[in-house]
């Protein structure tokens, strides 16, 4: 059964079928223009969220969003953002709490991470910064690839071997990924046409990227802005930590979701 769409304003209120989430300094605030999601200044020794989600309590099967949709954002920050930000919806893969077990990744969505963050999970493509991106290693193409995972990550170390085994991995993890312009203080329009065998994400009207080969869902949606970094390279190098951050924050004015 398909979840009906949603178009939230979120004034004089934030719809009530969104979880709301705030940790350690991160706050949701109604302005004027909509929804802020806020870190007014945290510390390092702590994790901070501002959250918003549709997914809290469900198992991961019970996920409300399929394709075909579309999403729209309407959405501005308050400048360059020390840590993850974003907007979009995925299968919340490390939380234990939803099936008993940590999943393998799926999303599809406007992504931030700042540095020391270093995620360049698509060929040629950095791996921090504001993108549209998408990944889905629940697949079986992907699956298949779990095996040679040690020798692939040391066979990666070699320049030239990487540029002609990583396309083939990325393909079989249904990874796309491609940098947009950081957001500021001005309003900007997001959008991603999310079908089964194509996915498309737009800035004001510009298509920034396509795809092929999206995720399947089922998928939840999620808009946060946090103080993590996270390092993941095809390399075998991985990292985590938290960073002093704000005060800054992501403004929501507009969030549709429409069935197509």
């Amino acid at each position: 059964m398909h979840t009906p769409g949603i178009e939230d304003t979120f004034r004089p209120r934030a719809d009530p079928r969104w979880h709301l989430t705030q940790l350690g300094g991160g706050r949701l605030l109604v302005t004027g223009a909509g929804l802020r999601l806020a870190l007014a200044g945290v510390r390092r020794d702590r994790y901070a969220d501002a959250q918003i989600d549709d997914y809290a309590g469900l198992a991961r099967r019970s996920f409300p969003w399929r394709p075909p949709l579309c999403l729209t954002v309407r959405a501005r920050v308050s400048g360059p953002i020390a840590g993850t930000a974003g907007f979009g919806f995925w299968n919340n893969p490390l939380s234990p709490l939803l099936d008993g077990w940590p999943a393998l990744p799926s999303a599809i969505w406007f992504f931030h991470a700042s540095p020391p963050s270093n995620m360049p999970l698509a060929h040629g493509v950095p791996g921090q910064g504001w993108k549209a991106a998408c990944i889905d290693a629940t697949q079986p193409a992907a699956l298949a690839w779990a095996p040679l995972a040690p020798p692939v990550l040391v066979l990666n170390r070699i320049p030239a071997l990487f540029a002609r085994i990583w396309p083939l991995v990325q393909r079989g993890l249904r990874i796309a990924e491609a940098p947009i312009a950081a957001p500021d203080t001005r309003w900007r329009t997001y959008t991603l046409e999310w079908r089964e065998d194509l996915a498309r994400f737009g800035v004001d009207g510009t298509t920034m990227l396509e795809t092929d080969r999206p995720p399947r869902g089922p998928l939840g949606f999620v808009a946060w802005i946090d103080n993590q970094w996270a390092v993941v390279t095809p390399q075998g190098r991985f990292g985590w930590g938290l960073l002093d951050a704000g005060p800054q924050w992501l403004d929501l004015a507009l969030l549709r979701i429409e069935r197509l």
